[in-house]
C-alpha cells in the first residue's frame, strides 16, 4: 500500500565528512576557526549573532599568524617609526602585551600616519593612505580573522573585491560574458570619496546585527575613531574608514552588501570591486531604473555618487567605459588610459637617461618585471596596444644609449638602425607583443 507524504518519514540529513567544511572554509585561520565553529557557521548560530569572539582574537596564536601576514606584506612604519624588523625582534614580548591589554580592556590604537599618494594614471591628483602601526595592524588583522567568516558567510556573489578566492580577474570575465550576452548598456558608477565618508553610526548597526561581543565593538569603534596625523597637526574624523587600515576593506564591504542585495532581488547585473563598480543592463530604460535606485540607495546610505564619474554608456558605441583598469567598447578590451599612463611612469623611473646603471644587469631586468606582471593581467587586450608600448619602451632604451655616446634628445633616426629591435631581444628585454602572439598561438592549439 503506498503511504501518503505525511506518512513517509523524514529526509536523513546528509553526513558531513571529516574535514569537509574545512575544505570549504580552506582560507580562514584554522586557530581561530575550528571545524566545530566552520559547521556552526554553515549551519547557523542561534540568532544569527555571535556572542563571545574577544577570547579568540586575543589569542596568542591568532595574534602570531596576524603578524606573520604582517610581514608578508611588508609595509611602512607608523607613527611610532617601529618597523616590521624592529616589531619581530621582541616578538613574544609583543605579542604577549597585545593579548593582555585586549583582555583587560586597555588596549589603544595609535595615530594613523596619513601620507598622500598619486592617483593611478593621473598627474598632480592624490588619494589619502592611512598608514596604522605595526602594532595595530596586527590586531586589526587577528580582528580581521576572526570577524570575516561571519560577514563573508553571507556577502553577495557579485561581489569581488577584497574577498577570499577572488580577484580583478573574477570581475573582469563576469563583465565579459554580459557583454557578450546583450548587455551592452552600462552605468559607470562612482561613489565620491567613499571610504572617508562612511557614515559611522549605520556601519555600526549593520555590524552588530551579526556581532554582539561589546569588547569586540567597541574595538572597531576604537580603530574608527583613530586619530590622523599630517604634517604634524592631529585630529580625528567623524566618519570613514581609512584606506590601509587592514580592517577598512571588510567594512567597506559590509557597508555596501545591502546595496549588492538590492540590486541583485531587483533583476540588475551589477558587478562590485570595493567601491568600483558597473551594472550592466539590455536597455537604455533598464540602465535609466538601475541608476536611479543606485541615486535613492545612496542618498539614504548618506553617499554621493560623483556627477562627473557617473554616467550612462552604450559600450557597443564609440566611448565605452574604463572598469579595473580595462577598458571595454565595441566588443573589443584594451588597457585603459591611466592604466598604460601607470606603466609608463614606472617604467620612466626605471629609464632616466643619466642613471648610468648596466642596461644587461640592471635596467633590462627591473623593467622586465614591471611588463610581466602588467603583461599577464592586460595579456587579453587588443594586440594593438603591445606593439605601441614595446616601441615607446625601445625608444627610452635608445635615449639611454644615445645620451652615452654623447647624443641629446630621444632615441631616433638612424638609433634604430644602430639598435634595432634584435640587439634588445639578445639582451632579454622581455617583449609584450611577442608574449601576446605565443599566448594566441598556444590557445588555438
Amino acid at each position: 500500500m503506498d503511504r501518503s507524504k505525511e506518512d513517509k518519514p523524514a529526509a536523513v540529513p546528509k553526513a558531513i565528512r571529516p574535514g569537509e567544511v574545512r575544505a570549504r572554509w580552506a582560507w580562514t585561520e584554522p586557530s581561530v576557526w575550528t571545524e566545530q565553529m566552520l559547521t556552526a557557521l554553515e549551519q547557523g548560530v542561534k540568532g544569527g549573532k555571535w556572542y563571545s569572539l574577544m577570547d579568540k582574537v586575543c589569542r596568542p596564536q591568532n595574534l602570531r599568524r596576524a603578524f606573520a601576514r604582517v610581514k608578508a606584506n611588508k609595509g611602512a612604519p607608523g607613527v611610532d617609526h617601529v618597523t616590521v624588523e624592529a616589531f619581530e625582534q621582541h616578538l613574544e614580548a609583543n605579542i604577549e602585551m597585545l593579548s593582555r591589554t585586549l583582555k583587560d580592556g586597555t588596549y589603544r590604537p595609535q595615530a594613523i600616519r596619513r601620507k598622500w599618494i598619486e592617483k593611478a594614471g593621473k598627474r598632480n591628483e592624490y588619494r589619502p593612505l592611512g598608514i596604522p602601526t605595526i602594532r595595530d595592524r596586527v590586531v586589526q588583522t587577528a580582528l580581521r580573522q576572526v570577524i570575516e567568516p561571519i560577514f563573508e558567510r553571507d556577502f553577495a556573489e557579485h561581489s569581488y573585491g577584497f574577498r577570499p578566492n577572488r580577484g580583478c580577474k573574477d570581475a573582469l570575465r563576469r563583465v565579459v560574458n554580459l557583454l557578450n550576452a546583450g548587455y551592452i548598456y552600462a552605468v559607470d558608477a562612482d561613489i565620491r570619496g567613499y571610504f572617508d565618508n562612511i557614515p559611522w553610526e549605520p556601519l555600526m548597526g549593520r555590524v552588530r546585527e551579526k556581532v554582539t561581543d561589546g569588547r569586540v565593538l567597541t574595538l572597531i569603534e576604537t580603530f574608527l575613531h583613530q586619530q590622523i596625523l599630517e604634517d604634524a597637526k592631529h585630529w580625528t574624523p567623524e566618519k570613514g574608514s581609512p584606506q590601509g587600515a587592514v580592517i577598512s576593506p571588510l567594512l567597506a564591504n559590509l557597508y555596501l552588501d545591502p546595496l549588492d542585495h538590492e540590486m541583485a532581488e531587483a533583476g540588475f547585473e551589477m558587478i562590485r570591486y570595493a567601491d568600483d563598480f558597473v551594472i550592466l543592463c539590455r536597455s537604455q530604460e533598464e540602465a535609466e531604473a538601475a541608476l536611479a535606485r543606485i541615486r535613492q540607495w545612496t542618498e539614504a546610505a548618506g553617499l554621493e555618487l560623483h556627477p562627473e564619474k557617473t554616467r550612462l554608456v552604450n559600450a557597443s558605441e564609440r566611448g565605452g567605459f574604463d572598469f579595473l583598469g580595462y577598458h571595454f567598447e565595441r566588443g573589443m578590451r584594451w588597457p585603459s588610459k591611466k592604466s598604460k599612463q601607470r606603466l609608463k611612469d614606472k617604467i620612466r623611473a626605471k629609464t632616466r637617461r643619466t642613471h648610468g646603471h648596466s642596461l644587461e644587469r640592471k635596467t633590462i631586468p627591473e623593467i622586465n618585471r614591471i611588463l610581466k606582471g602588467w603583461f599577464e593581467y592586460f595579456k587579453h587586450g587588443h594586440r594593438a596596444t603591445f606593439r605601441s608600448l614595446d616601441g615607446w619602451i625601445r625608444m627610452r632604451l635608445r635615449s639611454i644609449l644615445r645620451k652615452r655616446r654623447g647624443g641629446r634628445g630621444r632615441g631616433r633616426g638612424s638609433d634604430h638602425q644602430r639598435w634595432p629591435n634584435a640587439y634588445f631581444a639578445e639582451r632579454g628585454l622581455f617583449s609584450m607583443q611577442a608574449a601576446r602572439e605565443a599566448a594566441c598561438q598556444s590557445s588555438r592549439r
